[in-house]
């Protein structure tokens, strides 16, 4: 059995040698998504026809104007969507070192979660949840 020890550090400590595993990784992941990119521009089939070139609408035949204005309630609830999912990214952190930061750490989370319940029960109040008009 052969062991091959190229890609760890010598030293105990923090060093660029670290990071060489990511740089190759990163590297070989750019190298590989250009090549195939150029691969299926080179290969690929150029038969554009009529039918090919118009929009795709799920088999829907098109009709109207794309620039209609549509309802802020889709936007509105993207972004709400968008900022109590991201909230959730912020519990990981305490839930590794949850030990290492002792009350601390708990009360700085319940206050965390507090203003945002307190935001989301202003969303509910204002009525931004409801879909009918």
């Amino acid at each position: 059995m052969i062991h091959i020890f190229f890609l760890q550090a010598a030293s105990s400590g923090n060093s660029t040698l670290d990071y060489l595993p990511i740089g190759i990784q990163l590297i070989f992941a750019i190298i590989l998504v250009g090549g195939i990119m150029t691969l299926t521009h080179l290969f690929g089939p150029k038969r554009k026809t009529s039918e090919k070139l118009e929009n795709f609408e799920s088999g829907i035949e098109g009709h109207g104007n794309a620039r209609r204005p549509m309802a802020i309630k889709y936007f509105l609830i993207a972004i709400l969507f968008v900022l109590f999912d991201v909230e959730v990214i912020f519990f990981y952190p305490y839930a590794v070192n949850f030990r290492e930061l002792g009350w601390h750490g708990f009360l700085a989370i319940v206050m965390f979660v507090a203003f945002f319940l307190s935001g989301f029960i202003y969303i509910i109040k204002k009525g931004a949840l409801h879909w009918e008009e």
